[in-house]
């Protein structure tokens, strides 16, 4: 047997005799990936390209693992090595069982519950083909205009690390090569989300010590976890295109973090380096980028020229070989080269299966976040009401639930909330009327649906974002309702009657002028699938809200950039904003929930672990995350005035009380991130908080 075609040699040993059995121009194709049909991404310009079978890798969804199979015999039986191609594809928050968006699931606070979503999509992708999917996002935003804060898993660089963690172990398992696995993909590498005013596809100014503080720990967290692939960024960073960024991408990644998995660029950014300033030279955009660590062209072409680099002497063929053997690494830890097809089932089998749908809905239950209740209005008692109103142009759509990038999930196996509500209230009469668009309304339609929920005795109101405007490109310079939803909550709370607002969004909205108009708030985010009975699950008490924000929400566009973790100012009571109240509508870790908890006892111990009791003062079972934050009040390079090194979760029951304890280090939690990187511990006083407490104490 051929040494690379025997599973029983290491790895390495078999992608080196497979390396040194190819001929340039096999090498280079390894580097290139196409697509074929149409692509789902109206964001994606320009075309794919040409299918050739020794091509590393297809990007594309076409019907499932009949048509994969079909070009993959092309590329196995049909070529001299009968190396496998790769299936990418962006599968982001599920593949035809909708799971909340990242930022909704990060809401969460339960890393295991975005494993099993990752796991179920892996599941449901894998078994139609895909191999790889463009996913984890990773970035870290502090604009919510910027339109994909959804894909993020929020504001704060230590919980998006855990949940880039939870992804990669969901996708790729403990072993990669397993059928339903699928290979992970940090992206965008890095600091996309920087880019200014929100704007997609724009510039990003990081300084060295905010690149390592903020924009790379998510990324190294799951570059140890063992992710196979990152995606390079396409924003210019600091004048430095992330695509030619060698610091970056060699570096750091692969010479500190030892990073063996390969890299791909993204869609078409080769060829955007001419818009950006950089080159519209081909030939030096392919051996810039080639030699800056980007290892898989996606789309543009330019490594098509890398052959005849080569043969001039412009590009050493060692360069070459590296980007390949990266790649082909990639390729046996999948075990395509054992396993290159895929069985094909019917979908029936396969996807939306019960116990998925199951886990949808737990999902959607977990990410809501409860903004407002006054006077306890929730949870409803449907025995006791009469008559329901469910108002909104969110009442009877199933893509606004399900939100962008939504996979192969198809909103018509998706239930709306109109769909629904009878399940819950099956007593009540239920009025159910859109009011208005998302961003239009008909002449009288406000009105007539103001006058039709005046007979209820308690109105839902089911505003929010339309599907696509959450998403790739689309950026928002107000993050505000549409002028037609507010007018509309305006005329059903001068009904007089208990409001509830629903809210169906991929990102943080402005909430001043909704909140007074509603006697309770429960943000849904875009929950998937499930969202509407798990809306309605909160709403009827059947479950206790226990999200809590992961992205800070401003009350002003005015505010914005705005998160938790600023450094100070330098006059504390000065320079703030003559026109708006400090502090955010709804800070980060907000929510709500039908019982309260009171915290006490906070401390810590020479080996530095610290305690906290919590009791659950209510009267209900409830679901509360502890945060626990750091203060650094005196350092050479000043620090924010807090940032979370840890969370717990735990469930109480009513007068429930549990210890919570976190066990510190001090160079991962004490320390900070140095400019270049490296950690510095400063003895001296530090500041522990969580809830309200605080309590300081001396390391050295």
């Amino acid at each position: 047997m051929t040494p690379y075609r025997n599973p029983a040699l290491p790895v390495e040993e078999r992608l080196e005799d497979l390396l040194n059995r190819m001929t340039l121009d096999e090498k280079c194709d390894q580097l290139l990936q196409t697509t074929i049909g149409p692509d789902v991404n109206p964001n994606n310009l320009g075309d794919g390209g040409e299918f050739r079978p020794s091509i590393g890798s297809i990007l594309s969804y076409f019907g499932g693992a009949h048509k994969r199979n079909e070009f993959q015999r092309r590329a196995v039986e049909g070529t001299r090595l009968g190396i496998p191609i790769i299936w990418g594809m962006d599968v982001i928050h599920g593949w035809r069982t909708g799971f909340p968006v990242p930022l909704a699931q990060a809401c969460t606070w339960n890393p295991e519950t975005v494993e099993a979503c990752c796991r179920v999509a892996a599941k449901e992708c894998s078994a139609e083909g895909i191999d790889w999917t463009f996913a984890p996002m990773v970035d870290i935003p502090n604009d919510p205009r910027w339109g994909r804060v959804m894909e993020s898993f929020g504001e704060d660089p230590y919980a998006s690390g855990l949940f880039a963690r939870a992804s990669v172990r969901g996708y790729q398992t403990a072993d990669p090569s397993a059928p339903d696995a699928v290979a992970a993909c940090l992206k965008h590498f890095a600091g996309y989300a920087a880019s200014e005013g929100g704007r997609d596809y724009s510039y990003s100014d990081i300084s060295a010590r905010k690149l390592h503080e903020i924009y790379l720990p998510s990324f190294h967290a799951g570059v140890d976890e063992g992710a196979l692939t990152l995606m390079s960024s396409f924003n210019d960073v600091t004048g430095t295109p992330a695509v030619v960024n060698r610091y970056l991408m060699t570096e750091i990644l692969r010479d500190r973090w030892g990073f063996s998995g390969f890299v791909v660029s993204d869609w078409d950014s080769f060829r955007q380096l001419k818009a950006q300033g950089f080159s519209g030279d081909p030939e030096k955009v392919a051996i810039r980028c080639l030699s800056a660590g980007n290892d898989m062209e996606m789309v543009s072409e330019c490594f098509k020229l890398l052959p005849e680099l080569v043969r001039s002497g412009r590009l050493a063929e060692a360069v070459v070989d590296e980007a390949v053997r990266r790649v082909l690494r990639v390729k046996f830890k999948l075990g395509l080269f054992e396993h290159p097809y895929t069985e094909e089932q019917p979908v029936e089998a396969t996807a939306l299966l019960p116990e998925y749908r199951r886990l949808a809905r737990k999902a959607a239950q977990q990410c809501a976040v409860l903004l407002k209740n006054e006077n306890s209005l929730l949870p409803l008692d449907p025995a006791s009401i009469r008559t329901v109103a469910l108002v909104g142009p969110v009442a009877e759509d199933a893509a606004a639930l399900v939100g962008n990038w939504r996979g192969n999930v198809d909103p018509a196996t998706v239930p709306t909330l109109a769909d629904v509500i009878g399940e819950f209230f099956p007593q009540s009469r239920i009025i159910t009327v859109p009011g208005c668009g998302f961003e239009t309304a008909a002449e009288g339609e406000i009105a007539s649906a103001v006058e039709a929920a005046r007979g209820a005795d308690v109105i839902l109101a089911a505003l929010g974002e339309e599907w696509n405007r959450s998403g790739e490109n689309c950026s928002r310079a107000d993050i505000a309702l549409p002028a037609v939803q507010r007018n509309l909550l305006h005329g059903l709370a001068a009904t007089g009657k208990p409001v509830v607002l629903l809210v169906s969004a991929g990102r943080p909205i402005l909430y001043p002028e909704l909140e007074p108009c509603a006697n309770a708030i429960l943000h849904l985010w875009q929950g998937g699938h499930e969202a509407a009975r798990a809306c309605f699950d909160l709403l009827t008490g059947e479950c206790n809200p226990s999200g809590r924000l992961a992205m800070t929400f401003p009350r002003s566009m005015g505010q914005i950039p705005i998160y938790y973790n600023e450094h100070r100012r330098a006059r504390p009571d000065q320079g703030y904003y003559h026109d708006l109240e400090e502090s955010p509508m709804y800070p980060f870790g907000y929510g709500l929930s039908y019982t309260s908890f009171t915290y006490s006892d906070l401390s810590i111990k020479e080996d530095l672990t610290a305690s906290v009791k919590v009791t659950n003062a209510g009267e209900r079972r409830g679901t509360e995350t502890v945060f626990l934050y750091l203060s650094d009040p005196e350092a050479e390079l000043t620090q924010p005035a807090r940032r979370l090194i840890a969370f717990r979760q735990l469930e109480l029951a009513p007068g429930e009380s549990r210890v919570v304890r976190f066990e510190l280090d001090k160079m991962r939690d004490l320390a900070y991130t140095g400019p270049a990187g490296e950690r510095i511990f400063e003895e001296g006083e530090f500041v522990l908080s969580t809830a309200g407490l605080t309590i300081s104490f001396e390391c050295r």
